[in-house]
């Protein structure tokens, strides 16, 4: 029996939403166009197939229950952007780079879909993807690359860029608006 949640989504709609990102992914990447120009495609990609709202709340944690509607927009607003600089300034280093999706299967109330990226002369390393249809649409609210649970890394870092600012949200905010 499926998960409350990923009986909504099939595999092939989890499947197919990973190809589109990747494929439009790939397509930035060799575009050939400036990285001012290629980071506001990758905020356009989040805009897509990112559940940026679900991902924001997550990665501010505790902080985002005592927050203000405002303030959660304009967190939310703000770490968009943070993500489309932050990653998009490494994507540099996939030019050339092939992805296929393997598989897909439900885990919890989600899907995962399996994907393998491979860079030229390196090996293959895993990415898995975690989408949901849990906001209305079909989209992706994490990603674990090589091992590493991206949400929670960002989790942590936001709590190290809000500790570091005695807690003051809209402090954090302000300074997140150029992080990345």
């Amino acid at each position: 029996m499926l998960p409350r949640g990923a009986a909504a989504m099939t595999q092939a709609q989890a499947r197919t939403l990973i190809d589109q990102v990747m494929g439009d992914v790939h397509a930035i990447i060799n575009s050939g166009q400036s990285e001012a120009q290629m980071i506001r495609r990758f905020e356009g990609i989040f805009n897509d197939y990112g559940d940026v709202p679900i991902i924001a709340r997550s990665a501010l944690g505790p902080p985002a229950r005592s927050a203000s509607g405002a303030q959660l927009a304009a967190f939310t607003e703000a770490f968009r952007g943070y993500l489309a600089r932050k990653y998009g300034r490494q994507f540099r280093r996939f030019i050339g780079a092939s992805a296929e999706v393997l598989d897909a299967h439900p885990l919890r109330s989600f899907w995962e879909v399996e994907t393998t990226m491979t860079l030229r002369g390196e090996a293959p390393f895993e990415v898995l993807w975690h989408v949901s249809d849990q906001s209305g649409r079909n989209l992706f609210f994490n990603l674990i690359i090589g091992g590493v649970n991206l949400l929670a890394a960002e989790r942590q870092e936001i709590g190290s860029m809000l500790e570091r600012r005695g807690g003051n949200l809209d402090r954090m905010i302000a300074d997140l608006r150029g992080a990345g």
